[in-house]
């Protein structure tokens, strides 16, 4: 089964944010001389690059139950948790520390023994429907509401 990530208006507001502030960077340049167009396109082509990267990364995030496994993917960034090594699951809005592969501040964090500093923060779009099919996978994890 895949679930999407939810995404709210906060987490678009920043993405809006940070790419006006990579645009402002990477622009900055030609504002101060006139550069030849190989600068404009070096620059553009770096903003290009950059940006899609990020929003690639943050936007294209799914979530998916695998037979032995649960399989997260944003952009390149994967993580493939045994439903063995799940040991709790929590809410949280504490978005921006630890390991996070979402896009909504109504996120859920995944405790483990595998994943980067024991745990994973995600946000799927059907929360209560993401949390009985990890029970159904799952059936000792400690469920906090």
């Amino acid at each position: 089964m895949v679930f999407r990530s939810k995404v709210d208006a906060f987490f678009v507001n920043f993405m809006l944010i940070v790419v006006l502030i990579i645009g402002l960077i990477s622009f900055f340049p030609l504002f101060i001389e006139d550069a030849p167009f190989l600068a404009v396109l070096i620059l553009t082509s770096t903003f290009l690059i950059v940006t899609g990267f990020i929003l690639w990364t943050n936007f294209s995030v799914k979530y998916i139950f695998y037979e032995d496994y649960l399989f997260i993917k944003g952009g390149p960034f994967r993580s493939r948790i045994p439903y063995e090594n799940i040991t709790k699951v929590s809410p949280t809005t504490a978005i921006f520390s630890g390991h996070s592969i979402l896009s909504s501040r109504d996120a859920i964090e995944i405790f483990n023994k595998t994943t980067f500093l024991g745990s994973i923060k995600i946000s799927p779009r059907e929360k209560r429907e993401f949390i009985s099919e990890l029970k159904k996978h799952c059936p000792n994890v400690h469920i906090q509401e």
